[in-house]
């Protein structure tokens, strides 16, 4: 058996069947050459378990004899300690990739424990920006070079690139958890998030004027859904959160007693007061007939939500018809708050009005009586509905059935 060189593999030719030459110096290290002439270097050796394991760790004419005699070695070492290269190239092969890992926490975690909303905006943010850059990366080998490279190339929309960081982050977190990354190797770790300017803003009598008649246009015209105009005038009057919105389905909705009974949001469950334009908007849309099972604002289906991606498409064209093209529709329960405040009602009452969990969220837009979530549920959804109709704000007293 000859010692492998340089010379010696130049006189080796391709046959029928894969040619093997082994070294005399160095026991499992062996030159393999295809019949389509491709060579290769390989080490043969047994593993832990007595298996006889074969490995190709370099292709002849990219490494030379010198290179690969010294990598052989390495090899070997590395084998009589314990190691097993031919499975760990096999396990890493069959190793989850970052889009089969997305698919996992959507399975296994956002869905059974988060609310719809919050899913789809998940996998919106999975979709655009981290399968597209980095689905293809096995999860055991995503570096923190490569996240930066990620949350970098959003820099210029902050937000959006901190949310696709977090989620990520969270996504490594379960892999750790699932066992496919080792403990405390989240990539997502020092990553620096981007600062973020308040986003907070509410809309003005003149911009709720514009957007009301660009519904109206929308409305006579048909050119968006009569559904999407519902949503964007419920959240409107209510300052609802989106995902209740499109979450409620009609045995939610009590019009006698003016509320909405939802029993999961951002909070827990909860009451929402219907001021009187938002209950007139309601049971005119509750006209249609049999409600039961129905969402009240739905997709093409009344038994289907609408869908998030359809409704931000359809105001991101209503906001640019009323010339409001930075105005979300998360604006809308600011202004509710805002509104709140304005017309003189206190903490206490604009917390309960917008379901927040403390009054710390609510100190920004800033007495109960003896009915005053309604009594301000009416003042400031009819101060809305009338600057959206263009028109000096007009208080409508509750008159709830009996």
């Amino acid at each position: 058996m000859p010692k492998i060189s340089e010379s010696l593999l130049k006189r080796v030719k391709p046959a029928d069947r894969d040619v093997f030459v082994w070294d005399s110096a160095i026991p499992g290290f062996g030159f393999r050459l295809k019949k389509s002439g491709a060579g290769s270097f390989i080490v043969q050796y047994r593993n832990s378990g007595g298996r006889s394991r074969r490995y190709r760790f370099g292709r002849y004419g990219t490494m030379t004899v010198t290179e690969a005699r010294k990598e052989a070695r390495r090899l070997l070492s590395a084998i009589d300690n314990g190691a097993d290269p031919a499975s760990t190239r096999t396990d890493k092969r069959g190793a989850p990739t970052v889009a089969v890992l997305a698919q996992r926490y959507f399975n296994e975690h956002a869905e059974p424990h988060k609310r719809p909303s919050s899913v789809a905006s998940d996998k919106r943010l999975n979709k655009a920006h981290i399968e597209k850059r980095l689905g293809v990366i096995k999860v055991a080998d995503l570096a923190r070079a490569d996240v930066a490279k990620m949350h970098h190339a959003l820099r210029d929309t902050p937000y959006e690139a901190n949310r696709a960081l977090a989620l990520l982050s969270k996504m490594m977190h379960l892999a750790e958890a699932w066992g496919l990354r080792p403990d405390g190797s989240n990539p997502c770790r020092h990553v620096k998030r981007y600062r973020e300017e308040k986003r907070e803003r509410f809309l003005s009598g003149e911009e709720l004027a514009r957007i009301g008649a660009a519904l109206a246009d929308a409305e006579r015209d048909g050119s968006e859904a009569a559904d999407v105009i519902a949503t964007v005038r419920l959240l409107a009057l209510t300052g609802c959160r989106l995902g209740e919105i499109l979450g409620v389905r009609w045995e939610r909705v009590d019009l006698k007693a003016g509320v909405l009974r939802l029993p999961d949001s951002k909070t827990g469950a909860k009451t929402v007061q219907l001021g009187a334009p938002a209950r007139a908007l309601l049971a005119e849309m509750a006209k249609g007939g049999d409600s039961a099972g129905r969402y009240v604002v739905h997709g093409g289906e009344p038994k289907e939500p609408l869908s998030v991606s359809a409704l931000e498409k359809a105001w991101a064209r209503l906001r640019l018809k009323a010339k409001i093209p930075d105005a979300r529709l998360h604006d809308f329960r600011h202004t509710v708050g805002t509104y709140g405040g304005a017309a003189g009602f206190n903490a206490f009452i604009i917390r309960d009005l917008l379901g927040h969990k403390t009054l710390a969220m609510t100190g920004r837009y800033v007495e109960k009586d003896a009915d005053p979530l309604k009594r301000a549920a009416d003042a400031v959804a009819n101060r809305i509905a009338a600057a959206m109709d263009g028109k000096q704000a007009k208080i409508v007293e509750s008159k709830l059935a009996s």
